[in-house]
This record gives C-alpha cells, structure tokens and sequence, in this order.
C-alpha cells in the first residue's frame, strides 16, 4: 500500500477493543463479548479513529498464550495493549441474569461494564455501565460505542441521535448470528451463520460483506458481486466492499462495472492499488490514456512495486510510447529476471512493434491488486492532516 507520499515517524493513536467478559455461568453466551467488542471497534473505525481489528487482537492472544474469553487482569491488558502497540484499551465484562416476574417473555437482562485504560499516559479511563433486556443489545452496544467515542473524541464526535442514525439497531438473532459466523472455524459455519443474519435483518450488512468475502475466496464471482453491492454506505466496510465489487466484476467481464466501482472508491480512499485496478479496468475497456494516468499515479504512490511498473510499461507499449515503456520493463526484470512476459514486452519496444489485432500472447495482461489497506490510508492522513475530518 502507498498513497504517494513519505510516512512522517509519529504515528495516529490507536485503540484496541478487547472482548468483553461473561461473568454468567453460561459458556453459550460468550458470543455476546465478542459482539461487544466488534460493535464498539467498527463504530470507532468508522468515525475515523485508528481502532486495531480483530485479526491483529486474535495473533496478539496467540503470542501471549492466552484464552480468548479469560477474565484478564490488568496486567495482561497492559501486555496485549503494548503487544499492538495501542496507546488506549476499551475493555470490560457483562453479565445476562434471568427476569422471572417480567410481564413480556425476555431473553434476560443484561448488564455491560465497560472501561478504557489509556497506557500512553498511564492512567485509568472512565467506566460506562449500560443496562438492559438482552433482545436490546445492538441498541445496548452502541450506546456504549457512542459513549466510548465521545470520551476518546469529545470535541468531533457526532451527537447521539446522529450516531443513532448511522448505526441504527438490529435484530439481537441476527447480532447473534454474525457474531457466531466470525467465531465459527470452518467456511461453511460462516456462510451458514452469515447467510441467517443476513436473512434476519435485510438492513444489516455486516453479514453481507463477509458473504461477498467467503465467495469470493471461492472465486464465485457474480454470487459474491451480488452481497458486496448490498453493503451498505454507512457501513465501515462500504469502500472495502467497492473496491472487491470492482475486482468481481473485473473478472466475469464487465469492465465498464469495474471502473465505476473503483472510481468510487479512489475519490475517498486513493490508494495505489486502487488506481491500478481503476487503470487495468479503463485498460480493458479501451480508454487507454485514462489508463495510462492511472497507472502512472499507481507508481507515485510506490516506485519500486513491480505490478505498478509493469503495467504502466504495458499501456505505454499499447499507447505506442515504446521508449518510456522499455524503461518500465527494464525495472520489472531488474526484480524479477524470469518474468516472461515483461521480457516479450521489452523486445517488442526494442524493435518497436505495437500490439497486433488478435495476438493472445499481449492481450489482457493487466495485473491486478487484491490487498487493500484502507486503515493504514486514514492512519497516514491522521498524522498529515491531524486538524481535518
């Protein structure tokens, strides 16, 4: 990943969401610390804070040796804090008690606690305490999101009930469900519990985009197209989903798809793969000097990616620019002296001849990215431009 610019060494503030701890006797609750925790970590993500995700807390766990739903110490909050190198930890516990004299048939009633332990400054942060019917959690944990954020950002942060708007709550089954499909060890328990969220609550698109992710792991391209369009603009992975939209429709063949999808998200989130696959779309399509500038801002965000030199060389060659082409080939085979087709490519700018109609030896040789680093973008921009939203 680049954007095209020198990474100064300060760093934005970080914040890690560990999972929350059930004080109850019922192991079958544990999803709900889990849910917790990511509730609280999307919502910040998507306010623009620097919040650490799941895989990153999960190998942190690995390294330390220790269970995912144990009652940490404080002590062990300071070292998975500083394994990740977070300056604050939310964390914190709940507890689901039975309500045997309520009027209305409840699944219980829970109560959250909830603390933030700043290990920049060493000191302990406020505790939040939130208290309900558990069928009331999606509205419970992000309450608990917005009080979380309006601490960390109290000068930005939105207003409740416009935090409100853009996470509105969801159906407790299908909070449930998602939560399990992340928990779950195997692609088929995830689709299966992926699928019944999405199914509970059609406005809940969490479940949506992991469906897009899992097909598209299994290179089901238009099945996983169809679940990334419906993700949601308010979702935190909506630019992510656009930008795999774009990958999917690439590869069944709708390159013109493709370009809106990635033009989308490059006017947000401008990252060097993004504007290589924008430019290997308009490359398809024929919109060759569109492609060729596209290409060229790819290698500004990072001069030594060979894809980037590659494929700027290939619209150059197909643009009959055959010096400037021959350069970029040169680079592509100083990395990799066995890249075939850089060295064809390099041999027909050496005697310049351009491409011929129907040659399937260089056509459709774009090179495409499939990493996307969206949180590494906004971390950039935080320290660059620490005073603009």
């Amino acid at each position: 990943m680049s954007v095209g610019f020198f990474l100064p060494p300060a760093q934005a503030a970080t914040y890690l969401v560990l999972p929350f701890f059930n004080v109850s006797k019922n192991s079958n609750l544990d999803w709900i610390g889990e849910s917790l925790a990511e509730s609280v970590r999307e919502a910040l993500a998507s306010e623009g804070l620097m919040a650490l995700d799941r895989d990153n807390r999960i190998e942190a766990y690995s390294r330390l040796s220790l269970r995912p739903y144990a009652l940490l110490t404080k002590a062990s909050v300071v070292k998975i804090g500083q394994e990740l190198d977070a300056e604050l930890v939310i964390f914190g516990q709940y507890e689901v008690k039975a309500v045997p004299d309520s009027p209305v048939k409840s699944l219980g009633s829970l109560e959250i606690k909830a603390r933030v332990l700043d290990l920049k400054h060493v000191k302990q942060g406020p505790e939040f305490h939130e208290v309900g019917a558990l069928e009331d959690l999606a509205a419970l944990q992000e309450h608990l999101a917005w009080q979380t954020l309006r601490y960390l950002k109290p000068a930005t942060a939105p207003s409740e009930a416009e935090f409100q708007q853009r996470h509105p709550a969801v159906r407790v089954d299908a909070v449930e469900n998602y939560t399990r499909g992340l928990l779950a060890s195997n692609a088929d328990d995830k689709h299966r519990f992926f699928t019944q969220a999405a199914h509970l609550d059609a406005h809940y698109s969490l479940p949506d985009f992991e469906l897009g992710r899992l097909l598209w792991g299994k290179r089901e391209y238009s099945s996983a197209a169809e679940w990334f369009q419906k993700v949601s603009p308010g979702d935190v992975h909506y630019h992510e989903a656009n930008f795999f939209l774009g990958l999917c429709r690439y590869h069944t063949g709708d390159f013109t798809g493709a370009e809106a999808a990635f033009q989308m998200v490059a006017r947000v989130v401008p990252l060097s793969e993004v504007y290589n696959n924008l430019a290997a779309a308009e490359s398809r399509a024929s919109i060759v000097p569109a492609a060729v500038d596209n290409f060229r801002k790819a290698l500004e965000g990072d001069s030594s990616d060979p894809v980037y030199q590659f494929n700027l060389g290939y619209a150059l060659w197909r643009a009959g620019s055959f010096t400037a082409a021959a350069e970029r080939f040169h680079a592509v085979l100083a990395h990799d002296a066995d890249d075939a087709v850089a060295a064809l490519l390099l041999e027909r700018c050496e005697k310049r001849s351009g491409p011929r109609p129907g040659d399937s030896q260089t056509e459709g040789l774009e090179r495409l990215k499939t990493n996307y680093e969206e949180s590494a973008y906004w971390q950039l921009k935080a320290v660059l431009q620490p005073d603009k939203p």
